[in-house]
């Protein structure tokens, strides 16, 4: 069906996962007068407390079944009000892509195809694309085939999702969550261990060190770039990285040259992530993830000036607007945005976390860099006067997180001391 067929009203389907994308994608649609329907395996999730959300949903969890969440949503797609479905996970993606021909019956589909997805949710063909493509990226090679062991390396999944299209041995789809192993010279891992807990064979890359994190965020059309934006990440939840407690919007014309001729290879179509370090070695920008769907900071995105979320709803349903509306998008260079919980988790990881190759900041040095970016930077992926609910509501899941797991390293504790010789018994009393 012609996407320009769903134009005029109707309604998104929208993933309320557990971080602030979700939110800012029903605020950006809300306050368009377009309605919302919030769908979660979880009961609580943010994105339920918005004044934006229309409509909720029980689905099943995709990482426990990913085939019954991808039927789960072909049958919401079927709803005659429905007009397309919005991507926030990997799983999301994959699921849309694998039933892409089904759901063109009903919704509008600004998402790859599976064959297009596979060469980015396959870390081994996404670095051959980038390649051909003349983007860097760091040394990469399955466990199997890498030999140098005396520099620094890093362990990490081949597949963003463990699926039979991907992984010939396996019968069912699940998502990767295994996480990333850092390893310092001299030291090779056990690669039996490592592929049981993966459940495939996983990669192995140089690692690039102390290098800045940046992103390419763009919406492409059948191969075309409509709207791009930049950013710069400052803090993740993590002090090695990770996701993005912090980062501020700029503009550099090789990082939009990179990320541009990836996603010009791939002919992509709908959003897409594409993630680089700048080793501080050659100035250089090296690939290492493309996220195939919306990204974590996507609040951000959307403040810097960028409603992806919306262009995202115009290209499934009105694609003159959408043209006109891309090429007037444009953002403000220089700002920064943050998630309060992300810069909570980040200072956590200063306490009480070890990460190999990456050197631990002081404790003092990482609450100042916080307080004054704070100040500096009064913009927040939750926190919003306009709709407080969904900031009200993480927090209460956080807290509840943080004393369910206070609970349970109470219960290990005393099983513990109850299992163990009169002796350590003892002695674990009086500690």
């Amino acid at each position: 069906m012609n996407e320009s067929e769903f134009a005029g009203g109707g309604a998104a389907v929208v993933p309320a996962i557990s971080v602030a994308s979700s939110v800012a994608c029903l605020r950006s649609l809300g306050r368009r007068g377009v309605r919302t329907l919030a769908v979660s395996e979880k009961a609580t999730p943010p994105a339920f407390a918005s004044k934006y959300c229309d409509e909720r949903a029980s689905v099943p969890d995709p990482e426990e079944n990913l085939d019954s969440y991808g039927d789960a949503l072909v049958a919401l797609a079927e709803r005659p009000d429905v007009r397309t479905v919005v991507p926030f996970r990997e799983a999301d993606v994959y699921a849309l892509a694998r039933n892409r021909d089904t759901l063109g019956e009903h919704v509008g589909t600004p998402w790859p195809t599976m064959e297009t997805l596979r060469k980015v949710q396959d870390r081994v063909k996404l670095f051959e694309e980038a390649a051909a493509a003349g983007v860097g990226y760091p040394e990469t090679a399955t466990l199997d085939e890498w030999v140098d062991w005396d520099r620094e390396t890093i362990v990490k999944s081949r597949y963003t999702v463990l699926a039979p299209e991907y992984v010939e041995e396996r019968s069912e789809s699940g998502v990767s969550d295994a996480s990333t192993v850092y390893l310092a010279p001299g030291e090779e891992p056990n690669r039996s261990e490592i592929r049981a807990e993966m459940g495939h064979v996983p990669i192995v890359q140089e690692y690039v060190p102390q290098s800045d994190e940046y992103g390419f965020f763009a919406i492409y059309d059948c191969g075309e770039p409509m709207a791009t934006f930049q950013h710069r990440q400052r803090r993740g939840w993590k002090y090695a990285g990770g996701p993005s407690a912090y980062r501020e919007s700029v503009r550099i014309p090789e990082l939009e040259a990179a990320g541009r001729n990836l996603l010009n290879r791939l002919d992509w179509h709908g959003v897409a992530m594409v993630e680089f370090l700048r080793d501080e070695r050659t100035g250089e920008f090296e690939l290492m993830e493309v996220n195939p769907r919306f990204w974590s900071s996507l609040p951000f995105t959307v403040q810097a000036g960028v409603d992806f979320p919306y262009l995202y709803w115009l290209q499934a349903t009105d694609r003159s607007r959408f043209a006109e509306a891309a090429s007037e998008a444009t953002y403000t260079a220089g700002i920064g945005g943050h998630l309060l919980r992300g810069e909570l988790l980040y200072l956590h990881s200063v306490l009480f976390e070890e990460y190999n190759l990456v050197e631990r900041p002081r404790f003092a040095d990482a609450v100042a860099d916080v307080a004054s970016s704070l100040v500096r930077d009064p913009r927040f992926d939750y926190l919003s006067a306009d709709d407080p609910m969904p900031f009200v509501r993480d927090v209460r899941n956080l807290l509840g997180s943080a004393a369910e797991w206070g609970r349970s390293a109470l219960r290990r504790s005393r099983e513990e001391v109850v299992d163990a010789p009169s002796t350590d018994r003892r002695l674990s009393l009086w500690r």
